[in-house]
């Protein structure tokens, strides 16, 4: 059984900090590429960032490019998302995903096979 954990959510102020953390376990994907997606009330899941099997290629959304950063420890089978400059419209529930691929970095979310149960970021101007 697959099982992605997230963590680091919480409350900030804007222009603020927070680091997520996304732990995998069970099942041994292999090569696999990451990402992190969120979703505000009443809104579609958006792509936020994704990152390859080797960490060496990244992808971000325009919206965070520059703020955000993606980045993995293969040996803790953890994925990061370190968040600078936060803004009130940042905030969403944030959630990893695995696609059990290693051709592309996709920014679709029907694309991964493998959802956590999100993490809350809430940003006050």
């Amino acid at each position: 059984q697959v099982r992605l954990v997230e963590s680091g959510g919480g409350p900030v102020q804007a222009g603020g900090s927070l680091r997520l953390s996304c732990a995998t376990s069970g099942r041994t994907f292999g090569a696999h590429t990451m990402a992190w997606f969120r979703q505000a009330p009443e809104k579609e899941r958006d792509f936020v960032a994704a990152i390859s099997w080797s960490g060496d290629s990244t992808v971000y959304a325009d919206a965070v490019k520059g703020r955000f950063t993606i980045f993995r420890d293969n040996a803790k089978s953890t994925v990061y998302l370190q968040m600078n400059s936060l803004k009130p419209e940042d905030t969403a529930v944030y959630y990893c995903a695995v696609r059990v691929s290693t051709l592309n970095l996709m920014t679709t979310a029907s694309r991964y096979e493998y959802w956590g149960q999100g993490t809350q970021v809430t940003v006050s101007s």
